[in-house]
């Protein structure tokens, strides 16, 4: 007989059984049976924060444990509601349902290779070239309706407000130098009104970041493929979406940022010092945001001496 889904209270506690695949793919197997789906090529994807198997080469199970059921919403509804409204490839979902109380999907599966694992060795004009296709497509996903998405809670004014309230406290906990954590005050007090929508609220991934994405080789370079995981979409101002390209891939050249830019929409001009300001400002409210291991400028911490000396140096145009 299968065993069940066990019941966790927390993500501690559930990170070390999800590492152990042996404990859920049976598991997982038994849910593909049951929808009628093979299982011939199994392959446990080991990163991430859900379970993941893909069943072969066209189909995915991605399972959330109840205590992230607010992951599995978010990632129905935006796959529910990017279908078929932007041009880039995401996953479609052929099925859904529930077991032992832990929701799951089953999604086709995009070919192309990995954003992560390609991204370091590619050509510098393929990096450009890239950048400024994440900027179309985050452009893209933001004119799409946000329909039911509008409803994840909380929404940007209240989830602004919680970051808002712990972001010295986290940024002092992950080791941020004490040069940058002097400039919080005047920063956060102005966080409010720099960071409030400035129109309809858009739809968000938060996570534009080389896991996320897949790429493909064509004659004349490389191009973004594919765009999965969808779990952490909100709602709330467009430039948000700009912070994962610039935490993780722009590395503060010039070329590269403006390549994302443009692609955005956003001309030279547009990369104003308070656009600056704003950008720093949700770049250290952003859910994610860990300075010291994400910014990928080398050397950044004694290249700039307080926070606006940072943000030129994430933004040099």
């Amino acid at each position: 007989m299968t065993a069940s889904l066990p019941a966790f209270t927390d993500y501690e506690s559930f990170s070390p059984w999800r590492a152990d695949a042996a404990q859920w793919l049976p598991i997982a197997h038994d849910i593909a049976r049951g929808h009628g789906l093979a299982c011939t090529a199994p392959h446990v994807f080991a990163t991430g924060t859900n379970l993941v198997l893909a069943l072969d080469e066209n189909l995915i199970l991605k399972i959330f444990p109840p205590l992230l059921r607010d992951q599995f919403v978010s990632e129905r509804g935006a796959l529910a509601q990017l279908q078929g409204r932007i041009r880039l490839a995401i996953p479609e979902i052929v099925v859904e349902g529930e077991r032992d109380g832990w929701p799951y999907l089953v999604f086709t599966r995009l070919s192309g290779e990995l954003g992560a694992d390609v991204w370091p060795s590619l050509p510098e004009a393929d990096k450009e070239r890239v950048l400024a296709e994440i900027g179309e497509t985050i452009a893209e996903v933001q004119r799409a309706p946000v329909g039911p998405l509008g409803q994840i809670e909380p929404g940007w004014n209240v989830f602004m407000r919680r970051q808002i309230d712990g972001c010295r406290a986290r940024h002092a906990r992950l080791g941020l130098p004490q040069k940058f954590l002097d400039g919080f005050d005047d920063l956060l007090r102005d966080a409010v009104a720099l960071t409030a929508l400035d129109g309809s609220p858009v739809i968000l991934t938060g996570e534009y970041i080389p896991e996320n994405f897949l790429l493909s080789r064509g004659t004349a370079g490389w191009h973004l493929a594919g765009l999965f995981d969808f779990g952490d979409v909100m709602t709330g101002r467009g430039e948000y979406d700009l912070l994962g390209p610039s935490a993780f891939m722009t590395a503060g050249m010039p070329r590269r940022v403006r390549s994302l830019f443009e692609g955005f929409g956003y001309s030279a001009a547009d990369v104003t010092p308070d656009l600056k300001r704003r950008l720093m400002a949700l770049m250290l409210l952003h859910r994610a945001s860990d300075p010291l291991r994400h910014f990928c400028i080398e050397g950044w911490q004694q290249k700039a001496t307080d926070l606006h000396e940072l943000q030129d140096l994430l933004w040099p145009i």
